[in-house]
């Protein structure tokens, strides 16, 4: 699958989409989910175009990696939640647990108590694998 340029986070990196974001430099932003699961739900993404987490550790730049896990730390020191929280990455429309929906590679930064949407998504994963 060739990487589509047009992806919703593409033209957040390009600016063509505004975003609530929480912290930027010149290889990475994060951003606040706009259908969050949780009470704190960021999403921090590469500005670069790789389509998922294999695709940035196999292709992304030394320097690229190292600013993006800069914008990681820094996004979860500003948010307060240096100590308590999950990382979540998916990968492929077929994904087993939750597909990846937008092909840019992205880690979801979760913490606090879950919304409703998150008890919903869980119902829906469960009745899917009944």
């Amino acid at each position: 699958m060739k990487y589509d340029e047009n992806n919703v986070f593409a033209k957040m990196v390009r600016g063509e989409i505004p975003t609530n974001k929480v912290y930027e430099n010149d290889y990475a932003m994060s951003f606040y989910d706009i259908n969050p699961m949780f009470e704190t739900h960021v999403l921090v993404i590469p500005k670069g175009p790789y389509q998922n987490i294999l695709d940035f550790a196999q292709n992304a730049s030394a320097t690229e990696q190292a600013a993006f896990w800069e914008c990681f730390s820094k996004t979860a020191n500003k948010l307060g939640i240096d100590c308590e929280f999950n990382c979540l990455a998916n990968a492929g429309a077929d994904a087993p647990f939750v597909k990846q929906s937008v092909f840019h590679f992205h880690l979801h930064l979760v913490a606090g108590p879950r919304t409703s949407a998150f008890n919903d998504l869980i119902s829906e994963i469960k009745q899917c694998h009944e």
